[in-house]
This record gives structure tokens, sequence and C-alpha cells, in this order.
């Protein structure tokens, strides 16, 4: 199992969900709900994955806690400084 982020949005266009693996350069599928859509995106990392090496191309590390820390240490930073106006 790969550790690369996923993000699920809905497309009105497409009436469905578009899971898509930003780490992965064009890695991206889609489902009728958000379960298939993830489903499918992790059928699509492998196969992007294992393309990859057929084909020698570079392979990005997952940066999945890299992303949630910095988000997170935002909103604390964020909290702090509300609570530091109180």
């Amino acid at each position: 199992m790969s550790k690369y982020t996923i993000e699920i949005i809905y497309s009105e266009e497409d009436e469905g969900y578009i899971a898509i693996v930003p780490e992965l350069p064009g890695c991206s599928a889609f489902g009728a709900t958000e379960e298939e859509a993830l489903k499918e995106v992790k059928v699509a990392t492998d196969l992007w994955l294992e393309t990859a090496k057929k084909e020698g191309r570079e392979i990005p590390q997952p940066r999945g806690k890299e992303l949630l820390s910095a988000f997170y240490e935002d909103a604390f930073r964020a909290t702090r400084h509300q609570e530091a106006r109180l």
C-alpha cells in the first residue's frame, strides 16, 4: 500500500467524484461515489508506480506526512495567534 496523498473532489460537470494523487503527475480516477473514486485511484496509483518502475522513471517520495504536519503547524499557529489577541 502506498502512502501518497489522495485528494477527492466532487465534479458537478462529471456528476461524480474525481480522486487525484498530486505527487504523481497525471494519476487520477473517477467514481460515482467517494468510495468508488478512492478504490479506483488506489488501482491507478499502483499502475502508475508499476509503469514508472518499468520505464526507469524517477518515483517521487510520498509527502503525505510532510503536508499534514505543515497543515497542523499552520492551524496551531493561527489558534495561538487568536488566543494571544484575547
